[in-house]
């Protein structure tokens, strides 16, 4: 049963990523890095990323002109969706590395995964808050731009990883026996699960780094 529930939630997540695919193909964001990052929502928020991609995110297609009438709370929204895109792309790649190389830290395999995978999902969050900023400010050059990504990126980064990290843990040692492995599409059920937690457990740090003008909102 939980397999076929698996199957059916990650369709329907990979579904809710090809609908806004063929809508930002069509309607290009102003941001480019946006057309990469709702898509990637899509995967793990969803139907919930469609709704909010149609609300919020068409608002910012280069073709549309509308006015923005987004609040603080949509716009903390989007600064946590364009964190969280680029933290699950990096515990995405980070998985098959672990898997295939059969990695332990300190002989435990889900010590491997958070080593990895934070380190994959910090490169790529910040990576994804430079394509972001840097079109906005190329006078500060690359370095100048690389340190206000880190700063803009790193706490909810962590915010984002401790609610990943933590249902993982719960995955390993309580519900499962056997933990589930990459090749099963239980294991990425439990992933989609772990993405979400992690969006809500970085969207009170995104808003505190949005309110003290450490980061744009977007």
């Amino acid at each position: 049963m939980l397999a076929t529930i698996s199957w059916i939630a990650l369709g329907i997540g990979l579904l809710s990523s090809l609908i806004i695919i063929v809508d930002v193909i069509r309607h290009p964001q102003m941001m480019a890095i946006m057309n990469v990052v709702w898509p990637i929502n899509g995967w793990f928020l969803g139907p919930f990323a469609v709704w909010s991609y149609y609300k919020w995110g068409r608002l910012k297609a280069k073709d549309v002109d509308r006015e923005d009438n987004r609040g603080m709370g949509a716009q903390v929204f989007m600064s946590t969706s364009h964190c969280s895109s680029g933290c699950t792309l990096g515990d995405a790649v980070g998985v098959p590395i672990v898997f295939f190389t059969s990695l332990t830290v300190a002989g435990s395999t889900l010590l491997a995964h958070y080593t990895v995978e934070f380190i994959a999902a910090y490169l790529f969050g910040i990576l994804f808050q430079l394509f972001a900023i840097y079109p906005m400010n190329q006078e500060a050059g690359i370095l100048g731009n690389l340190k206000d990504a880190i700063k803009a990126d790193t706490l909810s980064l962590i915010a984002f990883e401790i609610g990943m990290f933590g249902w993982m843990a719960i995955v390993h040692f309580v519900l499962f026996q056997t933990p589930p492995k990459p090749d099963q599409a239980t294991y990425w059920f439990m992933m989609q699960i772990a993405m979400i937690l992690g969006f809500l457990t970085s969207y009170p740090a995104n808003w505190w780094l949005v309110k003290k003008g450490i980061k744009e909102a977007m």
